[in-house]
């Protein structure tokens, strides 16, 4: 009985749609790429970001600031981030002209494997060409949507979610046009947009409930390396939103157009 109810599930639109779903994130393999964005967003990405900080002329809090208001902490916890990513001059001193290389390389490295996720997302083949200044134009992009973020907790309440909501929507809609080469129209990418921005919302929201506390209770437990592991484990979460969001619109698409 619970197996024919089982089948009658698979079979009918709903079913169908949740198992082509779920073969697809398994070829994209979602979670993989969830965990190579938190990896390479902590050893490749946040050392080019630290630097834009520490360079900044507007002062804004540096990089802990960026980090504690993408993750909507506050309190001893925003405190406990801000402290871990302090910024130190010494950071400006110990750069030269190689290691800025070597960081900048490290940053192109993280946006091109965003790059190739997307690709993988949409089925298309990848293209060597202008594959740079779309991963640097990308990168510019999202440096300015951390800058962003930080003067938007400074607006009124009612009005905070309203501009950080049109702020990443428009990210995830003009990114993925630019990183995929403007092979997919707009008009395609925008269910994926949507749906990635509520995504980030509701996980906006569960880091308030969970990782504001967590981050406490981990830094008095292991110290700055509990405080690391948990921004590690919400940059996975935030890994796995960022290209599930994409392959739900993308699927949207597919479902559109009866494929």
């Amino acid at each position: 009985m619970r197996a024919r109810q089982a089948s009658a599930w698979v079979e009918s639109p709903a079913g169908a749609r949740l198992v082509r779903l779920y073969r697809r994130s398994s070829r994209v393999e979602l979670m993989h790429r969830a965990l190579g964005f938190a990896a390479l967003g902590f050893v490749a990405l946040m050392p080019l970001l630290i630097v834009i900080a520490a360079v900044s002329p507007v002062e804004y809090g540096g990089f802990g600031q960026w980090v504690s208001s993408a993750m909507g902490l506050s309190g001893q916890s925003e405190r406990t981030v801000k402290r871990l990513f302090a910024p130190s001059l010494r950071v400006l001193s110990s750069t030269d002209a190689l290691g800025l290389a070597i960081v900048c390389v490290f940053g192109q490295t993280f946006a091109s494997s965003v790059q190739t996720g997307y690709e993988k997302i949409w089925d298309l083949p990848p293209r060597m060409l202008h594959r740079l200044w779309q991963q640097v134009l990308w990168l510019a992009a999202l440096t300015g949507v951390f800058y962003a973020e930080t003067f938007i907790s400074h607006i009124p309440a009612p009005w905070t979610g309203v501009v950080r909501a049109l702020l990443w929507t428009l990210l995830f809609w003009w990114g993925p046009w630019v990183l995929l080469g403007r092979r997919v129209s707009w008009r395609a990418l925008l269910p994926g947009a949507v749906l990635t921005t509520l995504g980030m919302i509701g996980l906006l929201g569960f880091s308030k409930l969970v990782f504001t506390s967590m981050v406490v209770s981990t830094a008095a437990t292991y110290g700055s390396v509990g405080t690391v592991l948990t921004v590690v484990t919400w940059m996975v979460a935030v890994g796995f939103v960022f290209f599930g969001g994409a392959l739900l619109g993308e699927q949207c698409r597919r479902d559109s157009l009866g494929g």
